[in-house]
């Protein structure tokens, strides 16, 4: 049955990774949309309408799945994890506190102007709410990933002995975390690529269903600009990629560490594209790896030393008990751990599937422009399966992101600060925890079917044919408010 520990990280574990799957695709999704309307406002070419209309469709339809399982996540943390709130509360609270009354009801509230406003508003104004949506998207990742990084680096508090809590004593420190300023571009990065790659995979599939019909060239055009939004952003994501994973060994080197399987520490440490056989140390082949790879992403040099596990573990236990001499018994519990080492095959195996996934997505949005060049359509087989697999490739290699990011921190719930056995609430039983994930799991489920029949519902029929819109002159302001989606 486990432990209410084990179980609650289960929970948390299950309800993030489903909820992150629709952030990704709302950040995107949200800004080729508004792409998509200020065209149809600067051109008012049909194709831009009808594009706008399509996708602004399936975009409501995330965001409203996104939100469902986001407000969820809020509940955990005085359910499950009320120790962690009790001791960290007052710095992890402001920030997400700024996300819900800035963030979210800036993008909440313009996506509903942006819904109810055709012909109502002009045309410019209408099409600048769906850039705010936008950017409260991008404001709430903000937000939101400065929580995430406080735990990465906790920046900005003090210890309060009286209290026995740490408390925010620079909230300006905690916008500005280091771990902040280079995961802030890589998320939002990379949600770009997936917003791109939604946009091509659905119109891909479309073009090809409809390659002799009008539509042909409104799909192609969705094709490319999906293609070249997910290429560009995939470069993006590999630049801010590389100076994060020489920050994450500055603050977290037992991640970069775990992320090679390195146990012993290395000058010119190689890469290990696959490995074979048990990461512990003792008998893992390398079938294939690149000579000093690991120090150049780790250090910026080819010959640069990267600590090893066996290092590591003395000089974290050393670093814990250095806390707990600062900040007294207290804190000395909260840092108390038998082994300051991750789960070395998760965060191998993570950091590679999450590479390897986002390569596979470049490769086949150039592969799209290539095959769409010259009013071209892809006419094989197997670019149904490309169609199919580019939205689903991106999503999964932020999924993975995120569980190298969390698990290559264990055991450390706030690195350096506090463990993860010690965050847990203590007065909740293992069948009160079992009880809430198997209600969230089945709710999770449900909720699954329904965005998957919705989705796949709107993809089949397209987008629907041009219809010239009301002017807003011509429209009558009393009539009543429509869900026209």
């Amino acid at each position: 049955m486990g432990s209410s520990l084990d179980v609650a990280r289960w929970q948390f574990a299950i309800t993030t990774v489903y909820h992150f799957l629709f952030v990704p695709v709302t950040i995107g999704m949200s800004a080729v949309v508004a792409y998509f309307h200020t065209q149809w406002v600067r051109t008012h070419r049909p194709e831009y309408y009808r594009l706008t209309k399509f996708f602004g469709k399936l975009f409501l339809i995330n965001f409203a799945l996104g939100l469902v399982t986001g407000i969820v996540q809020e509940f955990q943390f005085g359910m499950n994890w009320s120790d962690y709130s009790r001791f960290v509360g007052d710095i992890f609270g402001a920030p997400l506190a700024f996300e819900a009354l800035l963030a979210f009801f800036l993008e909440s509230t313009f996506l509903g102007v942006w819904i109810f406003g055709w012909g109502r508003i002009p045309e410019k104004l209408h099409a600048s709410t769906m850039w705010l949506t936008h950017i409260g998207t991008v404001l709430s990742a903000y937000f939101i990933l400065a929580a995430n990084s406080f735990m990465q680096n906790p920046v900005g508090y003090e210890y309060n002995p009286t209290t026995g809590r740490a408390e925010m004593s620079d909230f300006l420190a905690v916008l500005t975390n280091k771990v902040q300023l280079v995961t802030f571009p890589h998320v939002v990065l990379s949600a770009y690529m997936v917003g791109g790659a939604v946009i091509m995979g659905v119109a891909l599939w479309l073009l090809r269903r409809d390659a002799a019909t009008d539509d042909a060239p409104v799909y192609r055009k969705a094709v490319r600009v999906g293609a070249v939004v997910s290429l560009v952003a995939s470069l993006g994501v590999i630049v801010s990629g590389d100076v994060q994973g020489k920050i994450m060994t500055e603050v977290q080197p037992m991640k970069m560490a775990a992320a090679e399987a390195l146990y012993d520490t290395t000058s010119n440490a190689p890469f290990s594209v696959l490995s074979v056989g048990p990461l512990d140390g003792s008998r893992a082949s390398r079938l294939i790896e690149v000579p000093g790879l690991l120090s150049f992403l780790g250090t910026g040099d080819f010959n640069g030393t990267v600590e090893g596990i066996n290092d590591l573990k003395v000089s974290e236990r050393d670093a814990a008990q250095q806390v707990a001499k600062q900040y007294g018994p207290e804190v000395a519990a909260l840092v108390t751990d038998d082994d300051y080492t991750p789960i070395v095959p998760v965060a191998y195996w993570t950091f590679r599937l999450m590479m390897g996934a986002g390569f596979l997505t470049m490769l086949f949005a150039a592969m799209a422009l290539w095959a769409t060049r010259k009013n071209g359509v892809p006419q094989a087989k197997w670019w149904t399966a490309i169609a199919v697999l580019t939205p689903l490739l991106p999503i999964f290699a932020n999924s993975f992101g995120w569980i190298f990011t969390e698990m290559g921190r264990q055991p450390w719930l706030v690195y350096g600060l506090m463990t993860t056995a010690t965050g847990v609430s203590p007065s909740v039983s293992v069948g009160e925890v079992w009880v809430s994930m198997v209600v969230y799991t089945l709710l999770y489920a449900a909720l699954a079917v329904v965005e998957v029949k919705l989705f796949l519902t709107y993809v089949r029929r397209g987008a629907e044919p041009f219809e010239d819109p009301a002017a807003h002159v011509d429209a009558d302001e009393d009539r009543p408010l429509q869900f026209a989606y």
